[in-house]
This record gives C-alpha cells, sequence and structure tokens, in this order.
C-alpha cells in the first residue's frame, strides 16, 4: 500500500471519528436538555461515554498514521484536511465542559 493510500485512509478515518465523537457529545446533551435522557449524578455514564472514549483513543493512532504519511512540502493541504476533525473535536469537548460545569 503506497503512502498517499494509506494518507488518504487514515485522513478519512480522522474526520469519520471526530463527527462521530462530535454527535455523540452533542445528541446525548440535546437528549439532556429536552428531558429525555436523565443521566445520574455520580452514576454510570453509560454507553455513549464509553464510544466517545474509544473515538477519541483511536484517534490517536489515526492521526499519527496522517501525520507520519503527509506530503510535508505543502502543509497547507494537511492543515485543510485537518480543519474539520479540529473543529468537531472543539465542539465535543466544548460540549462536555459545558455539561459538566456550566450547567
Amino acid at each position: 500500500m503506497s503512502n498517499q493510500t494509506i494518507h488518504r485512509i487514515s485522513g478519512h478515518v480522522v474526520v469519520g471519528l471526530s463527527l462521530f465523537a462530535m454527535c455523540l457529545v452533542v445528541g446525548a446533551t440535546v437528549l439532556v436538555l429536552l428531558g429525555v435522557f436523565r443521566p445520574v449524578p455520580g452514576g454510570d455514564e453509560g454507553m455513549a461515554a464509553r464510544l466517545f472514549q474509544i473515538a477519541v483513543v483511536l484517534l490517536v493512532p489515526a492521526g499519527t498514521m496522517f501525520l507520519a504519511t503527509a506530503d510535508w512540502r505543502r502543509p497547507q493541504d494537511v492543515a485543510k484536511r485537518l480543519a474539520v476533525p479540529a473543529a468537531a473535536l472543539i465542539v465535543a469537548f466544548s460540549t462536555l465542559y459545558y455539561m459538566e460545569h456550566v450547567r
């Protein structure tokens, strides 16, 4: 498998995992705000939290592979490909912070 193929696949994995993590957090937050889901304080976080944690952990090897196979002669292309995952993770972690501390 060529570096370009690995780079393309790992880029898709990074985007997919970051959007998946964001959707889990935002979806759970919407359910809480609508009153459909009421988490127990100090209780088990549930399956969504475990899936979020797994997605974030899997981002490390996928991101490492993406960066290792990147064409660094064009760093602006690498930065463009990381814009959506970065924004999704900022939304996810900001939402988590809001739900834990502000609300």
